[in-house]
């Protein structure tokens, strides 16, 4: 059975907009995530979860190891378990996405960035 710390209802605001658990189970974890117009997560990876987002308002640029994707709503992306990725909304507008976060221990301490333009570490 996986460890999933996150709780229905938990939120947080962050330099670069906000995010808000929707729903949890044993194994994974539904967001809603709003990136404000020029804002951008820092470049992570998760060492227990893959993530699935589904864009739903704006347009996202997505950094998935060595790829850039320009996503649009209904647009979706997997992000393998390990993988360094980052989001960014280049748009005029916030940006919203869905992350469905999947694996054996669902924490938000399970982030190891490499970049931020915030100088989070």
């Amino acid at each position: 059975m996986a460890r999933v710390t996150y709780a229905r209802g938990e939120n947080d605001e962050r330099p670069w907009g906000r995010w808000e658990v929707l729903d949890t189970g044993d194994a994974f974890v539904v967001k809603r995530i709003t990136v404000v117009p020029d804002g951008v997560l820092s470049l992570q990876r998760h060492q227990h979860r893959s993530e699935h987002w589904v864009i739903v308002t704006g347009r996202a640029r997505v950094t998935l190891d060595e790829r850039t994707l320009d996503l649009e709503p209904g647009a979706h992306v997997h992000i393998p378990q390990g993988s360094w990725h980052r989001i960014a909304n280049p748009g005029g507008e916030p940006m919203e996405f869905v992350e469905v976060q999947q694996g054996d221990e669902l924490d938000e301490n399970d982030i190891e960035r490499r970049d931020d333009v915030y100088g989070r570490s």
